[in-house]
């Protein structure tokens, strides 16, 4: 299962991570969030000891959607030292965001 990400937690899990981090921006009323949150599940186990995997609920938590443009959902962006380096808006397959991870690993 991926991370449970909120505004108070982001900042250590995210930007201090010293492995690369993807964050699903989502919501529960979304239907495509519905559809890339098993795939992003499923991507947390895989890669679970070499990237940081995780969800941040973007109507409890608006600080830093807000503060990465994110504008529609799903987004998904990818982290690397703190940096956005990789971004997906909208339902894609899996493999585009496993060959994102691959990349920084």
């Amino acid at each position: 299962m991926a991370l449970a990400i909120t505004d108070a937690t982001f900042d250590e899990v995210v930007l201090q991570s010293d492995k690369p981090v993807l964050v699903d921006f989502w919501a529960a009323w979304c239907g495509p969030c519905r559809m890339v949150g098993p795939v992003i599940d499923e991507i947390a186990t895989e890669y679970d000891g070499k990237a940081v995997i995780g969800k941040v609920d973007v109507d409890a938590n608006q600080e830093f959607a807000a503060k990465y443009g994110v504008r529609n959902i799903p987004t998904v962006l990818i982290f690397q030292n703190g940096e956005v380096v990789g971004r997906q808006v909208g339902v894609a397959p899996k493999d585009t965001y496993t060959k994102a991870i691959d990349a920084l690993l």
